[in-house]
């Protein structure tokens, strides 16, 4: 079968793909924007790309045509696609179809955690020999890819609550069917489709409803927007990160902690991540590893041979005595928590935040009361005002007593970051996208003075 992907060089329909193409199927796709690294996975699987929506690229016509959810009316493509009355489907929809329908899904859920946390349960069972399938927005330092069918029954899965097509409004995860569901947080986010929390609990709850009665949802304690969620109704049994499952850091940035299971076991695990956000990512992925088998004290050494992932806190290098990271925080919340363990993690050497609020959401102002607040843990915070910004930034960093700088072009916030580095200096870069590639320059501009 010929499938066209209209919207390929995203990171869930490139991985989508990318499992098509595994499964025997001939592969194209198109996007606006045809670039490395992702378009680099997708030749190398021997996957035919076009730049553009023009209404050739789906000429001669394939057998199923699968529309990301970036398309919409009015596309070239897409009016091409319904007019000539081809056979399409979402890619949430297809990969439940033809690769989730009989499989054992552990779905990783949440505004915050998803890719670390399903990245950590994936290696834990692929670390206990189940050989798992996957699909993560990320990459997985222990895997490399994003995507892979696997060997086994089992399939983990990062599930998004962002919305499936332009004909399809219903979060993504929808299509998932896990049986093992953990939800690491919820708070309100992509204020470009969803009017308000509420709105984005009633998809979870539709989620909940999903899970079959031998199913598990793990979810933390205390977090008031779940527990709302959950009290709609729940049919399977439930485990609380917090009281069921317990965690203890054992030092102060969170590189070793244990874990105690609902039988009163403790493991202890010593790794190479830090902070209190991934501690509960950990416990999260070590509980649902149990529901399908994985021992206790195998899931703690899994982890203490976990290797991260591709922008997660990723140390992309060091020069002049100055360490550059790059995160994908963009919410205030994964700010706060990405900054606080870094600072635990450094102690008092210099941390300076490099933001880049791209993020629709950001945009349009819902969080900018907390968006400076997010960042007390820096000593310095350089931040880039980009086009579209509904609100002033500005205003808000006036607010804050952190020392707060805004440049309105790349070279000026490179000029700045590059004049506060000194040696010993930390700089965490935290942007959704490419950020226009500063981390490199960066680093290039320090090494050369």
């Amino acid at each position: 079968m010929h499938i066209h992907f209209l919207g390929i060089c995203g990171t869930f329909m490139g991985s989508l793909a990318q499992l098509a193409k595994a499964l025997g199927h001939r592969v194209s796709g198109s996007d606006a924007n045809v670039y490395p690294p992702m378009s680099t996975q997708l030749e190398q699987a021997g996957i035919t790309l076009h730049e553009g929506y023009d209404a050739s690229v789906l000429e001669p016509a394939p057998d199923l045509v699968i529309v990301g959810n970036a398309m919409s009316r009015g596309n070239p493509a897409v009016e091409a696609l319904l007019n000539k009355r081809l056979p399409y489907c979402s890619g949430p929809q297809w990969l439940c179809d033809e690769v989730l329908s009989k499989r054992w899904v552990l779905a990783v859920s949440g505004t915050h955690g998803k890719t670390s946390t399903s990245s950590m349960l994936a290696w834990i069972l692929e670390y206990a020999g189940f050989k798992p399938g996957f699909l993560i927005g990320g990459v997985p330092a222990n895997f490399s890819v994003s995507a892979r069918l696997g060997e086994s029954d089992f399939f983990v899965i990062e599930a998004d609550e962002y919305d499936t097509a332009f004909f399809d409004k219903r979060s993504k995860f929808l299509h998932y069917r896990p049986q093992t569901l953990l939800i690491n947080n919820l708070e309100y986010d992509h204020a470009d489709i969803f009017p308000d929390l509420a709105a984005i609990q009633t998809q979870f709850q539709h989620l909940i409803r999903t899970v079959p009665g031998l199913g598990l949802v793990l979810h933390p304690v205390g977090n008031q927007a779940i527990d709302e969620v959950l009290d709609k109704g729940l049919w399977c049994e439930r485990q609380g990160l917090g009281s069921d499952w317990l965690s203890e850091s054992l030092n102060a940035d969170g590189s070793r902690f244990k874990v105690r299971d609902p039988d009163a076991n403790w493991a202890e695990v010593s790794w190479g991540l830090n902070g209190e956000h991934n501690i509960a990512n950990g416990m999260g992925a070590i509980a649902a590893a149990r529901h399908v088998g994985v021992e206790l004290a195998t899931a703690a050494a899994a982890l203490g041979e976990f290797k991260g992932i591709k922008r997660r806190l990723e140390l992309l290098g060091e020069a002049a005595g100055v360490k550059v990271y790059d995160d994908f925080a963009h919410h205030p919340t994964a700010i706060a928590t990405t900054l606080e363990g870094m600072r635990a993690k450094v102690g008092q050497a210099p941390l300076i935040a490099v933001l880049e609020p791209r993020s629709n959401t950001m945009k349009l102002g819902v969080h900018k009361q907390t968006l400076f607040q997010a960042c007390n843990n820096a000593d310095q915070v350089f931040c880039l005002e980009p086009e579209g910004l509904s609100w002033s930034l500005q205003g808000q960093a006036d607010s804050v007593d952190t020392d707060i700088h805004i440049a309105s072009s790349h070279e000026t916030l490179l000029q700045q970051v590059l004049a506060a580095a000194a040696p010993g200096s930390h700089i965490v870069i935290m942007s959704n996208g490419g950020f226009g590639g500063i981390h490199q320059k960066l680093l290039e501009r320090l090494q050369h003075g």
